[in-house]
């Protein structure tokens, strides 16, 4: 019988953003204030959009469903990141650990996907009004979410499987405060090609893809919008196009350089991470909803109305 030498790391340490405990206190305070913020924009767009009928089209059908997706992205991250702030001790176990990355990539897959079938929800309401009812019918809308959310739970999973297939002897510090797919796979003791294969091949058939599809969408939507007459009309189509095109640039500007530039632990991949995982989800909900009327109007109509009284 034939004993293996190899000692496997049995925990990681996330070496955060800063060793200073004063430095700690005050972006404890930040991170929570940004989180509860998040919490309550995003959920408060979902309250909204199902509460209020004006809202029950496709478009704030997915809306509502980027809201629950960054809420959720932001809850994968943050708490921990609050508990290692203000702890001495900055451990997670394996374990946690590749859930997290795996949780990470699902939610981003996700994301990635349902961002362009908003843009193709939107070209089909733009370009083609007429059929536009029968093309984005409520079934055709929860299988396209529910695909969004089997691609993004695929990848998720299968990076996660073949990055944990590694062999992690030592170091065990992550340069970051969060665990995540680049800064782990510089702790690997085994060959990584593998690993480096499958996060690429996502990234190029998935980011790629899913980009191609955004090109197409507003292309035509441009494209229709200025042949429209009515300026009210195009004022409208762009002023949601502007707010889409936005989310689309923070979302893949600092996800494609993060995770396809090689992990060095600067100061400048945690400001990206930072970004994309803490300020993003905060983002989001204020970019629809301070560019959106009908989303202002329907807040404004669900804060108006008055408790009723039964016996």
């Amino acid at each position: 019988m034939e004993v293996s030498n190899i000692t496997t790391v049995t925990a990681f340490v996330l070496l955060g953003l800063s060793n200073n405990p004063q430095i700690q206190g005050v972006l404890f305070v930040l991170f929570l204030v940004i989180y509860l913020l998040t919490l309550v924009g995003n959920l408060q767009v979902l309250l909204v959009i199902s509460t209020d009928s004006h809202l029950h089209t496709p478009m704030y059908f997915f809306l509502g469903h980027l809201s629950f997706l960054d809420a959720f992205y932001s809850s994968i991250i943050v708490p921990k990141l609050l508990e290692n702030l203000l702890s001495k001790w900055k451990i997670i176990s394996p374990l946690e650990c590749f859930t997290q990355i795996s949780l990470v990539i699902l939610a981003g897959g996700t994301e990635a996907c349902l961002l362009a079938v908003m843009a193709y929800d939107w070209y089909q309401a733009v370009c083609h009004p007429l059929l536009y009812v029968v093309a984005m019918n409520r079934k055709v809308c929860t299988g396209l979410v529910g695909a969004c959310c089997a691609i993004g739970t695929g990848t998720g999973l299968a990076n996660t499987i073949l990055l944990a297939q590694q062999h992690f002897c030592g170091p065990n510090l992550i340069h970051s405060f969060a665990c995540e797919f680049p800064s782990l796979l510089l702790l690997a003791s085994s060959d990584p090609y593998i690993s480096i294969t499958s996060i690429l091949t996502t990234m190029v058939v998935l980011g790629l893809g899913n980009f191609v599809l955004l090109l197409g969408s507003y292309t035509c939507i441009i494209m229709t919008a200025l042949e429209i007459n009515s300026a009210t009309s195009r004022s409208k189509i762009f002023s949601t196009c502007s707010s889409h095109i936005l989310v689309v640039t923070i979302f893949y500007g600092s996800g494609i350089f993060r995770y396809v530039t090689p992990a060095s632990g600067s100061a400048l991949e945690q400001v990206l991470s930072v970004q994309y995982s803490v300020v993003t989800p905060l983002l989001n909900p204020l970019i629809y909803s301070l560019k959106n009327q009908e989303v202002k109007a329907a807040l404004r109509r669900v804060l108006a109305r008055k408790p009723r009284l039964t016996i």
